[in-house]
């Protein structure tokens, strides 16, 4: 592991004390505060000082390691595997779902960003440059998801149905210099087509047409995004259609909707390049008491048409979580997307934490061997923190989750289930809880050449005042 550069240590800080147990013995690694003045021989003081980190993280892991093996887990095999897992984040936290369409941003749909924290990318190429910026503090290889609204149109005004590859060619350039996989979202909101609350099961046939010519060409965007890219584009369908008071007739809207959504897909694409996704909701702004594509809508379309169903954790009732819906629909569907979310009473999208919601989602997914038909996207958007650093907390914490997830005793665990012994694996879920995960998540970090602990926030800090702090608005 020496050789990596891992920005552990920092200059002018203080470094506690580190106990590590070998064996029988406690070695104490004891460290002062010290002040680095770069230059000189000062340079070779502080690589030394990152070595000395670098062996207490590696001593700490082999301690870990240890234990883990006492209960069968292999940390070497967890890390390998979750090394391949991608995890997609998303461009709307990012600007505070802005996109480069208009000045005037987004204004309808249920969407809020509250907050405004200094720095905000207002062109595709400062959003690319916030993103690399998160990218390397966050461990493995990613994905990035992209709105409709975020084309490059040169100043241009190109209507959502005419939107074509050719206004997302920068991405998926940008994309590719970086070994990303892009996903894609049509943008039924903030138009003045959709003012009045509805799009493709509008009674207008010619809003309904609008919006699945849309639709049509969001599907091509990504099919074109995965052909350069090597990799599927999964492609979200999610409209804000809906009434803010009690309908009179709560069918006809969902035909509508049925209607246009087989007219959008109608053109079969080859998976290897795109993938589509419906996703549902329980209310929104301006539709609190009905909404069209409801989770029983999309679920039975999903079904139907053999397409992804998308779970957000933010769209179903506050005391209602999507990790037991996994099992479930596993069933009866072959593949997910997940938008991974964190609501405070309701569909706030606050900052992705490693919460007890997450750790059951991860846990679900790694327990019922569902990694491999999932695809896990984020979905939150803060403007009152860093928004790097949003992305950074986000995404780690889905990493933690899926980590700590790969860390247990499956099959002893789920031996006592089936024995009817609830007393031992009760027993173990406790104890899982205190185990040494911290130094197998720095391992895992260092392992990918990312900051270790909370050694980020100084770059996404000296980011801000050197980038950020210089944009205007």
């Amino acid at each position: 592991m020496k050789g990596k550069n891992l920005f552990f240590m920092r200059k002018n800080c203080g470094i506690p004390v580190v106990s590590v147990v070998i064996g029988d013995e406690c070695q104490i690694i004891e460290w002062v505060s010290l002040s680095f003045e770069m230059g000189n021989d000062n340079n070779k003081r502080f690589d030394d000082f990152k070595e000395q980190t670098m062996s207490a993280v590696e001593q700490a892991y082999e301690l870990a390691k240890s234990r883990y093996a006492e209960l069968g887990v292999d940390t070497d095999a967890a890390m390998k595997k979750l090394a391949n897992i991608k995890i997609s984040l998303h461009c709307w936290q990012g600007d505070d779902v802005s996109g480069f369409e208009s000045a005037s941003g987004i204004s309808d749909g249920g969407i809020l960003a509250t907050g405004n924290y200094p720095g905000k990318a207002q062109t595709p190429e400062q959003l690319r440059a916030d993103a690399d910026v998160a990218f390397k503090m966050i461990p493995g290889k990613h994905r990035f998801s992209l709105h409709a609204i975020y084309l490059e149109n040169q100043g241009k005004k190109v209507e959502r149905d005419a939107i074509r590859p050719e206004h997302f060619q920068g991405w998926i350039d940008w994309a590719k210099a970086n070994g990303l996989g892009l996903d894609f979202n049509p943008t039924y909101f903030s138009h003045p087509k959709s003012a009045d609350g509805f799009t493709i099961s509008s009674p207008d046939k010619d809003i309904r047409d609008f919006w699945v010519r849309h639709g049509i060409a969001c599907r091509k965007v990504a099919e074109e995004m995965g052909k350069q890219l090597g990799t599927s584009s999964v492609v979200n369908f999610w409209m804000p259609d809906g009434f803010k008071d009690i309908p009179v007739d709560r069918l006809a809207p969902r035909q509508r909707m049925a209607e246009s959504l087989d007219k959008i897909f109608a053109e079969k694409i080859d998976p290897k390049f795109e993938l589509d996704a419906v996703e549902s909701k329980l209310f929104g702004i301006g539709s609190e008491t009905y909404v069209v594509g409801s989770h029983e809508f999309f679920m039975g379309y999903a079904m139907s048409r053999k397409k992804l169903i998308c779970l957000d954790a933010g769209h179903f009732h506050p005391s209602e979580g999507i990790a037991d819906k996994l099992s479930s629909m596993s069933l009866f569907v072959d593949e997910f997307l997940l938008h991974v979310s964190r609501p405070v009473r309701w569909d706030s999208d606050h900052v992705v934490i490693w919460n007890d919601d997450l750790r059951s989602i991860a846990e679900e997914l790694v327990r019922n061997d569902l990694l491999g038909r999932t695809h896990i996207g984020l979905d939150f958007f803060d403007a009152t923190i860093n928004r790097i650093a949003a992305w950074v907390i986000g995404t780690r914490s889905m990493i933690k989750a899926l980590l700590a997830a790969m860390l247990e005793p499956l099959a002893e665990m789920r031996k006592w289930e089936n024995e009817g012994d609830y007393t031992r694996r009760l027993a173990m879920l406790e104890e899982l809880k205190t185990m040494p995960f911290g130094a197998v998540w720095d391992y895992y970090c260092a392992q990918h050449n990312v900051p270790v602990g909370t050694a980020w926030i100084d770059d996404v800090r000296k980011y801000e005042a050197d980038v950020l702090s210089q944009r205007r608005g």
